[in-house]
């Protein structure tokens, strides 16, 4: 089989446009080719009076070979790429050995014990939160009352983070193994829609997530794992020799049972913030890393639709426009558009009392009347938070119960015009755009609740963002408050083996760990953890490497 790229047609092409241009790119006959797939579809909308859909097929041919030679200086046309998942080793049908725990069942700890499961090994899979649909309910109850339950929320619970985002479904993680496509496919097997694994920017949302989430927790019962919600850790048990090397050999729970386990991966998310302590007292060696922080942004959908695509907005195969902005400030600072959500909400995203914190949300149909992203600025620890690992955790606090007490104190998020923000002053009224935020806004000035080096930068960004996306920078836009929970804050450091640096039989995992960012390069480091536990298992450790990758 054969794979073109860069296969350009126009937006409205006929279906019969599609073969006809394979065969005119591979110079052969309709009897040739026998059949083709799409293996991905993008759009290019540089230019706004002609947008074009962009192909990569996969074409099988009667007679291959005579035209790959033909082809083979041509970068676009190739052997099909083997994408298809192999796993690394299986559980013998006699083993007896320990069961692995993954604390966590965000998407890395969730593919984490689907793989485990896969091969063999009945995972036992720990979260503090609840089933996704308690889960659901806790979240609505901050959403819509003002109350929130420091365990379930949109941080902690089945799913993770990812649940309550656009589910966005794609990285820019280096994947040579194909691990990405893996993950869709098992999404795909939960229920997700099928055209994830073709789409350049494939989504899915939140409500769509939360069924494929329970379906996958179905599948690993169904091969031995076991889950256990409302099972928060709170201690390590850790033994260490005469030559000082630890090794982990238990956990407590928030019950006060005490479990011995074997390999446990750590899994727990961006905002454990209490675990990370808990890490850090017992001695596992962790550092800080850089994050983000800033606001969230909104505009109507349909300004960014226009912008983006010219007459050809609202076209069924564009969808609803989406962005990617950066700028590299006067004062050293990086301001770039985060985690933004095509015809979505900014939803409330704290897990702690007291605190305000911001996402975005959006459905599989990205339908909402607004647009919005975080616009945050970079910070890192040698500047902003030096002298501790779990520095750049109390720079989030701080900020976050600014945003609260500024807010009113009631979970209502801070918020300003864009017009107002950029010249200095409170605000006092809104104009033509209505914040999505629930459970409400209070007009103020951010300047109040944000470092004054974020400030200026993104004030300065912000206009330079407006010359790249006419209308950006308008005055009715609305920033609401505030944006702190881009990326974990600390890492905790593991060797090639996946393990910690210090203490054998800790795996540490996913976004929380420092090693992802997004729902599909946390399930991807769930892959390769399940299988460097696995492989411990069988002692045949060493067989997958890049522990550092980051």
């Amino acid at each position: 089989m054969l794979r073109i790229t860069d296969l350009k047609l126009p937006l409205n092409h006929a279906e019969e446009a599609l073969p006809a241009a394979i065969r005119n790119r591979l110079r052969i006959t309709p009897r040739d080719l026998v059949r083709y797939t799409i293996a991905r579809r993008a759009h290019d909308a540089r230019d706004k009076m002609d947008i074009q859909l962009v192909y990569s097929v996969d074409v099988t041919l009667k007679n291959e070979a005579p035209v790959l030679a033909r082809f083979r200086r041509d970068r676009h046309v190739n052997t099909t790429p083997d994408t298809g998942y192999r796993f690394v080793t299986k559980a013998p049908a006699d083993y007896a050995g320990p069961r692995p725990v993954v604390v966590g069942a965000g998407p890395c700890g969730l593919f984490a014990g689907l793989i485990l499961a896969q091969m063999g090994f009945r995972p036992i899979i720990l979260d503090r939160g609840k089933v996704v649909r308690e889960r659901t309910k806790d979240t609505w109850g901050l959403w819509r009352r003002s109350e929130l339950n420091p365990e379930s929320n949109v941080q902690f619970g089945e799913g993770g983070a990812g649940t309550f985002s656009d589910g966005k479904l794609w990285s820019q993680i280096k994947d040579p193994r194909h691990l990405g496509r893996k993950v869709l496919i098992e999404f795909v097997k939960a229920g997700a829609p099928p055209e994830i694994l073709t789409e350049a920017h494939p989504h899915i949302g939140t409500f769509r997530l939360v069924t494929m989430v329970e379906s996958m927790r179905r599948t690993v019962e169904a091969l031995g794992g076991e889950y256990r919600f409302e099972h928060r850790v709170d201690d390590l048990d850790i033994a260490e020799d005469a030559d000082g090397a630890r090794r982990l050999r238990g956990i407590r729970l928030h019950s006060g049972e005490v479990m011995e386990t074997g390999p446990v991966v750590f899994a727990v998310g961006h905002s454990a913030r209490d675990t990370f302590h808990m890490l850090h007292d017992r001695g596992v060696y962790l550092e800080a890393k850089p994050f983000s922080i800033g606001v969230r942004i909104e505009h109507p959908q349909s300004w960014i639709d226009h912008a983006r695509f010219g007459p050809c907005a609202g076209h069924p195969d564009l969808g609803a426009a989406a962005y990617s902005l950066s700028h590299h400030c006067k004062n050293g600072r990086t301001v770039y558009s985060f985690c933004m959500c095509p015809g979505g909400t900014v939803v409330a995203a704290t897990s702690e009392v007291g605190r305000v914190a911001t996402n975005g949300m959006s459905q599989y149909s990205r339908n909402e009347r607004n647009a919005n992203s975080g616009i945050v600025v970079g910070i890192d620890p040698a500047r902003d938070y030096p002298g501790h690992p779990l520095a750049g955790i109390e720079l989030q606090r701080h900020w976050e119960t600014r945003a609260f007490e500024v807010g009113g104190g009631t979970y209502k998020a801070p918020a300003q015009r864009l017009g107002d923000f950029l010249a200095g002053r409170p605000s006092t009224a809104l104009g033509s755009v209505i914040p999505s935020y629930r459970p409400g806004v209070e007009l103020t000035d951010l300047a109040a609740c944000l470092p004054e080096f974020a400030v200026t930068a993104m004030r300065e960004a912000l206009v330079a963002f407006g010359r790249e996306i006419p209308g950006y920078d308008h005055p009715d836009a609305v920033l609401t408050g505030v944006e702190t929970r881009t990326s974990s804050p600390i890492r905790v450091t593991r060797g090639d083996d996946f393990q910690s640096v210090n203490t054998a039989g800790l795996y540490p995992a996913g976004e929380g760990a420092g090693y992802a960012g997004g729902i599909l390069s946390a399930a991807v480091d769930g892959i390769k953890i399940a299988e460097a536990v696995a492989l411990a298992l069988t002692g045949a450790a060493g067989q997958v490497g890049g522990g550092r990758d980051r």
